[in-house]
C-alpha cells in the first residue's frame, strides 16, 4: 500500500505530465523542433563571423601580425568567433536531443573542449588589441567597451575553471557539485550576453573612431556604419536566441536534475 505522500507526489507527476500532452494549440505551434532551430542558430553565428571578417576586410584594410592597426581586426573577428558563437554553441551541447541519450562524457568533453576553444580565441583577441595600442601609444582600459569586454573575460575564465573543478575532477564532493550546478547555468548564460554587450559596444567605439577625419561621418550613416550596425543586430539576435533556447523547458535534458547530471567527469561511466 502507498503512503499518502507517495500517492499524491505520484499524482502530481502524473498530472503535470498530463498538462504536459494537453497543452495549448498555441503553445503547440510556437514549440518549435530544437534541431531547425539549432541549425538556424548555426547559420546565425556563420552569418555572424562572415559580417565581422568582411567588414574588417573590406572597410578596416584586412589583417596582419605587424602591430598595425590590419592587426587590430584580428580582435572583433576573434571576439565575436570565440565570445559569442563558439561560446553560444558550448552552451548548447546538452540541449541537443542525442546527448539526452546514454553516457555524458562525450558530451561534457564537447562542451567543456568548446569553451577552452572559445576562450584561447578570446585570449589572442585580446593580445591583437593590447599589441596594437602599446605599438601606437594608445592607452588601454580607459573605455567603458574595455572594461565591460575585461571583466566578461576574467569572469569567463573563473566560469571554465570552476565548471573544470567541479564537474571533471573527482575531488568535488556531490553536494558542492548539486549546489554549484544552477549557479554554473546562470552564469553561463550572462556572460554570453555580457559579451554580447562587449561585442556591440565595441563596434559602436570602432565606428565613432573610425568614421572621421576625412571620411563620411558616422552620423551621416556611410555604407560601413550600415553594415557594421547590421553586424551588431545581428550579434545581438544571436545571443537573445541562444539564451531563449537555454531557458526553454522542453529543450532541457529529461534528467537535468538527476544526481548523475552532477556526477564528476573523471568518474563517469563511459
Amino acid at each position: 500500500m502507498e503512503a499518502p505522500g507517495e500517492a499524491e507526489g505520484a499524482a502530481g507527476s502524473s498530472g503535470r505530465r498530463a498538462g504536459l500532452r494537453h497543452r495549448h494549440p498555441v503553445a503547440e505551434m510556437l514549440d518549435l523542433p530544437f534541431l531547425p532551430f539549432c541549425a538556424f542558430l548555426g547559420g546565425l553565428g556563420f552569418v555572424c563571423v562572415a559580417f565581422v571578417s568582411t567588414w574588417c576586410q573590406h572597410w578596416r584594410g584586412g589583417f596582419a601580425l605587424d602591430g598595425s592597426a590590419q592587426m587590430f581586426n584580428w580582435h572583433p573577428v576573434l571576439m565575436v568567433t570565440g565570445m559569442v558563437v563558439l561560446y553560444g554553441a558550448a552552451a548548447l551541447v546538452y540541449r541537443l536531443p542525442a546527448a539526452w541519450r546514454g553516457p555524458k562524457f562525450p558530451w561534457k568533453v564537447l562542451h567543456g573542449t568548446l569553451a577552452l576553444a572559445a576562450f584561447i580565441l578570446t585570449v589572442l583577441g585580446l593580445v591583437a588589441v593590447f599589441r596594437f595600442h602599446n605599438d601606437h601609444g594608445t592607452p588601454n582600459m580607459y573605455s567603458l567597451h574595455s572594461w565591460l569586454g575585461l571583466a566578461t573575460v576574467l569572469l569567463f575564465s573563473c566560469q571554465w575553471l570552476a565548471g573544470f573543478s567541479a564537474f571533471l575532477l573527482p575531488w568535488a564532493p556531490a553536494w558542492l557539485r548539486a549546489l554549484y550546478k544552477p549557479v554554473h547555468v546562470f552564469f553561463g548564460s550572462t556572460i554570453l550576453m555580457l559579451s554580447v554587450a562587449s561585442c556591440v559596444s565595441g563596434i559602436n567605439e570602432k565606428l565613432f573612431f573610425s568614421l572621421k577625419n576625412g571620411t563620411t561621418e558616422y552620423s551621416r550613416l556611410p555604407a560601413e556604419a550600415v553594415f557594421a550596425n547590421t553586424l551588431g543586430l545581428l550579434i545581438l539576435l544571436f545571443g537573445v536566441l541562444v539564451v531563449g533556447a537555454l531557458a526553454k523547458p522542453s529543450w532541457r535534458r529529461p534528467d537535468a536534475d538527476s544526481p548523475d547530471s552532477c556526477q564528476p567527469l573523471l568518474t563517469a561511466e563511459r
